[in-house]
């Protein structure tokens, strides 16, 4: 097999480059708002709609068309917390009917209004605008001020100032947009008379300095970070008239609820607030006068409240939508009464429309389906087929979009009336076809996926090296039943490697107690499910040669590999850890305090669950890579390590990659990078392939 696919994989985004995204349906149904590259290998997105009733395509705004500016560096931040790697429009914001459309092009403020979009002139760098519902106005962010433009591109002017250096408005914190997935920091009313606004002091947080020593002339970069155990931003709310300025304070038990998890103003304006430990959680309703709140729900869990994307929301009729883990099954609720049944595990809520409610839910770990549920039908699925479904509605319209592992990328289709319309993808297609078999392993019934090499005929003496290519933790499910999620463990199985991907307890889709069942512990019960779905499969496959075991992962599957070889070395014999966060305390509060608590309240557990003190223990050959700038899992987890592994005198090898950040997105990197834990890896578990 060629190494082509490496530099494919680079250059189309993991094939996902030219694919239909953001996808938005007008309220009336009639019109569907999406963004799209040119070509599947380009990463410039462009601003496309679509007409429901003739399935008629139109180009809005082309993003590579148009002029932009220079990105901030809050800019960057952002994309690096939302995965963002491509160019062009990346995100938009319609008014109530989808008739006019704000977006930015590095930096500058565009508004498109009956097809033809034009630049605003906005101050500064622009992050983030919201157009409100009327279409008249459109609110956004430049270096920290929350700022309003008329969409005649008149009256540009200050809402809110930071008043010190450490203050933004209208943006979300660092935890909120790695941990909670909060991206938002402000909110247009319904009427449009009012925002909603977040002030986020960072003065509390340490200050971290991250420096690319491939570099030494620029300086480093100063970055807020909560690290475990430290303190928050402090993050208030605000109601402000965008046409005087006035504001009044959005009132909450801060000390008890530091967390602001989400806010809903499709109708009354709805708060989810968050304890620091996030074992309870409080849904909230806002006086918007006044800005007192009053209880609408509350809920607890001993370990951990699991916040579900979407919500809390509310129906047309003001209905609470929201979600209780009953035993083991996440059950959606409407009203408070639960109305999906046990077994059905709620992912997530994509949207309301009217008093129907729009979520994705599975049975089967591996397959993800969306489903509807309205008071008249019940919970109904609309997506057909194994796979991995998503999907958005409004008007009686609803797009679809489906992976599976009978074919490539995915399918984008307009569902109205019976009819189905699909979305042109213009993604390139692999030279390399995933050959995956998807099990359950063991007791556990652990879901795993095996892969072979193409070209491998099992003979009575050809045994393979076993290669694991987990993640393994929480909230990252890798076994899913659609076939692009395997092109590079393919890539890896036909150098000569039997790949096992293994999703062990705390990866999501399997119920609450599955989640939980890492409190306290997140690498015992990983690493042990990753050796029990191994054991398992070599009884199945006996060409699977257990003489030779490696391990490789990124983030938390790096921090798996690292540990496989530092407590495992009779299971494991060689490693190859991307990213790992080996000293838990130096990742971040939300994450990393839901799992193992408070570091000064649990300091043991944070002993147990570091890889520092396990140093003298390695045995076996151990391959550490770090993005030198990565501001999510900094590199002084790696460095760390690497100096308690020299401390005991045990050999081991360190790529630093300059410039990366924990994305490494940057074509040569993703592109070469395989190959450098390829030749690592050969040395030791010397696979043979033709």
């Amino acid at each position: 097999m060629s190494d082509d696919i490496l530099r494919e994989l680079a250059r189309t985004g993991r094939f996902r480059y030219g694919l239909p995204r953001d996808v938005t349906v007008s309220p009336d149904g009639g019109r569907v708002l999406f963004l799209r590259a040119a070509s599947g290998h380009d990463a410039t997105t462009s601003l496309w709609r679509l007409d429901v009733a003739t399935g008629a395509e139109t180009l809005l705004a082309d993003g590579a068309g148009l002029t932009g500016g220079e990105l901030s560096a809050t800019e960057r931040a952002r994309r690096e917390r939302s995965r963002e790697s491509a160019a062009g429009i990346v995100a938009y914001a319609s008014d109530r009917a989808a008739d006019r459309t704000v977006f930015t092009l590095d930096g500058q403020l565009w508004l498109l209004t009956n097809g033809t979009p034009v630049r605003l002139p906005a101050t500064g760098s622009v992050i983030d605008p919201r157009i409100n519902p009327a279409g008249t106005h459109i609110s956004y962010v430049s270096a920290g001020a929350l700022r309003v433009i008329g969409a005649d591109g008149t009256d540009d002017r200050v809402l809110a100032e930071p008043e010190t250096a450490d203050v933004t408005y209208g943006l979300a914190e660092h935890v909120a947009a790695e941990s909670i997935h909060r991206y938002r920091g402000h909110w247009w009313s319904p009427d449009s008379s009012r925002l909603l606004v977040a002030r986020v002091d960072q003065a509390p947080v340490t200050t971290w300095y991250l420096t690319d020593p491939a570099d030494p002339a620029r300086p480093p970069a100063a970055v807020r970070y909560p690290a475990a155990g430290t303190d928050n931003a402090i993050v208030t709310l605000w109601l402000i008239n965008p046409d005087d300025g006035a504001r009044t304070e959005v009132v909450w038990d801060r000390e008890g609820f530091e967390y602001l998890a989400e806010v809903d103003w499709s109708g009354p304006l709805t708060i989810l607030v968050q304890s620091r430990d996030q074992r309870e959680v409080h849904v909230l309703e806002v006086d918007e006068q006044t800005g007192a709140t009053s209880l609408l729900h509350a809920d607890h869990h001993d370990d951990w409240w699991e916040l579900v994307p979407g919500l809390p929301a509310r129906t047309a009729s003001g209905a609470l939508v929201w979600s209780a883990d009953d035993g083991d099954t996440r059950r959606l609720l409407v009203d408070g009464a639960a109305v999906t049944p046990p077994g059905l595990q709620l992912r997530a809520v994509s949207g309301v429309d009217g008093d129907a409610v729009l979520f994705t839910a599975g049975t089967e770990p591996t397959e993800v389906h969306v489903w509807r549920w309205s008071p008249d039908t019940g919970p109904v699925r609309l997506s057909a087929g194994a796979g991995v479904h998503q999907g958005v509605a409004a008007g009686g319209t609803t797009v679809l979009t489906s992976r599976s592992l009978e074919y490539s990328g995915a399918r984008t289709t307009v569902h109205r009336d019976g009819a189905v319309t699909p979305i042109a993808s213009h993604a390139a297609t692999p030279t390399l076809t995933p050959r995956v078999r998807l099990y359950e392993l063991g007791e556990r019934e652990l879901r795993s996926a095996l892969l072979l090499p193409s070209w491998y005929r099992p003979g009575p003496t050809d045994k393979l090296p076993v290669l694991l290519d987990p993640y393994g933790g929480p909230h990252g499910q890798l076994v899913l039943h659609a076939r692009d999620m395997y092109l590079m463990s393919q890539w890896f199985a036909d150098q000569g490697y039997a790949v096992l991907v293994t999703d062990g307890r705390g990866t999501p889709g399997r119920g609450p107690v599955w989640e939980h069942s890492i409190r306290g512990d997140t690498l015992t019960y990983a690493l042990t499910d990753q050796i029990d779905a191994l054991r398992a499969a070599a009884e199945l496959h006996p060409e699977l040669d257990l003489s030779r075991v490696g391990i490789r992962g990124w983030s938390y599957g790096g921090y798996l590999a690292a540990a496989a070889v530092l407590r495992r070395p009779d299971v494991f014999h060689a490693a190859v850890a991307g990213a790992p966060v080996t000293d838990p305390t130096l990742y971040d509060t939300h994450w990393q305090e839901r799992y193992l608590g408070h570091p000064a309240e649990a300091p043991e557990v944070y002993r147990r669950n570091s890889l520092i003190p396990d140093a003298t223990a390695l045995t076996r050959p151990l391959l550490l890579m770090h993005g030198m700038v990565d501001d999510n899992v900094v590199v002084a987890h790696t460095l760390r390590l690497s100096g308690a592994l020299l401390a005991a005198g045990r050999p081991h090898a360190v790529l630093p990659l300059t410039g990366v950040t924990h994305m490494a997105g940057q074509e040569d990197v993703a592109a070469n990078l395989p190959r450098m834990e390829l030749e690592f890896l050969n040395r030791t578990l010397h696979p043979t392939r033709p």
